[in-house]
């Protein structure tokens, strides 16, 4: 059996046949409120957000829908790789798989060259960047500098 029942205006709940207050405003909108302290408290236009046992108030400060929010499944991420720019997926699974000791050894290779190179700067001929600086600027520049005026 089906029970027809309206919602109260001011607090939301149901109202079942035979209780509740019916309003009639002066511009013709009816009101059903389930008591007359629901129908006193709208009267003195006292917000129902305000009332913690109304379910405005409820549902502006995220009150019970518990069943149905929970909590959410969260899928588990998933490590993916990428190739990088110049190595291509299986190399760099390769040299993952290679020992460290092999590792260690190309390492200290690369640093002895990279060590051979310094020292090569280093020993460069010694004029080059010395008879540049002995040389002065006005012949650099291809004589003395004029100004906006074209004096000397």
């Amino acid at each position: 059996m089906v029970v027809k029942t309206e919602l109260c205006n001011y607090t939301e709940y149901k109202i079942y046949p035979g209780r509740g207050q019916k309003f009639v405003a002066k511009d013709g909108r009816v009101s059903f409120f389930l008591s007359a302290k629901a129908d006193s408290l709208f009267h003195q236009r006292i917000k129902a957000v305000k009332l913690t046992w109304s379910q405005a108030w409820r549902r502006m400060n995220k009150k019970g829908k518990i069943e149905s929010s929970g909590k959410k499944n969260k899928k588990k991420t998933t490590k993916f790789q990428k190739a990088i720019a110049g190595l291509s997926l299986e190399d760099m699974q390769k040299k993952r798989a290679q020992k460290t000791e092999l590792r260690a050894a190309a390492k200290d290779v690369a640093v002895k060259e990279a060590k051979a190179r310094q020292t090569k700067k280093a020993s460069r001929p010694a004029g080059t960047k010395q008879a540049q600086a002995s040389i002065p600027k006005q012949q650099k520049q291809g004589g003395a500098k004029k100004d906006f005026k074209g004096r000397k």
